[in-house]
């Protein structure tokens, strides 16, 4: 009896742990049309627009590099964020009420699947791009929302200065 029940505590413990790894998430590439939602910091841009790329670093020092960006009202924008460590972030723009709000969720819900044309998730060793139009000034945040690295500081922040009048 006392193997069974330490069996399915083992069990319980290993699902656990999976279930609670949001490297385990389900992160789908879509090859969808992207829906184009005017957010207060912005909106999804297209590639072909795109005149700057910003690489954006992260590492398991839970802290990104650049952790200040500014661009110009008008401007679209490749984020190249580029993952150096050995578990997998995340980058998602917002404002910091909305990114306390998600972080939150994501910390009382590990395994929520969540994907939006300002975010990216990024595999260790890996890339990936958010294509962004900044069509608002104003001073807007960006973060890993992951449980525990967003509470470690990986944080940011996006200056987007008026266009030239």
């Amino acid at each position: 009896m006392k193997t069974i029940k330490f069996i399915a505590a083992c069990a319980i413990c290993t699902s656990a742990f999976t279930a609670f790894g949001h490297e385990n998430m389900p992160h789908h590439a879509t090859t969808a049309p992207v829906v184009k939602e005017q957010k207060d910091w912005g909106i999804a841009g297209d590639a072909k627009a795109v005149r700057r790329t910003i690489t954006v670093r992260m590492g398991d020092d839970m802290r990104f590099s650049p952790s200040h960006i500014e661009v110009r009202e008008g401007d679209t924008v490749r984020l190249r964020a580029t993952n150096r460590g050995q578990v997998l972030h995340e980058i998602v723009i917002g404002t910091q009420a909305e990114l306390e709000q998600h972080a939150e969720l994501m910390r009382k819900h590990p395994g929520m699947e969540h994907d939006a044309p300002y975010m990216a998730h990024v595999a260790a060793g890996k890339a990936g791009d958010i294509v962004w139009h900044f069509n608002r000034a104003g001073s807007f945040d960006f973060a890993c929302l992951i449980p525990g690295h967003y509470q470690a500081g990986m944080t940011g922040t996006i200056t987007v200065l008026p266009r030239n009048k």
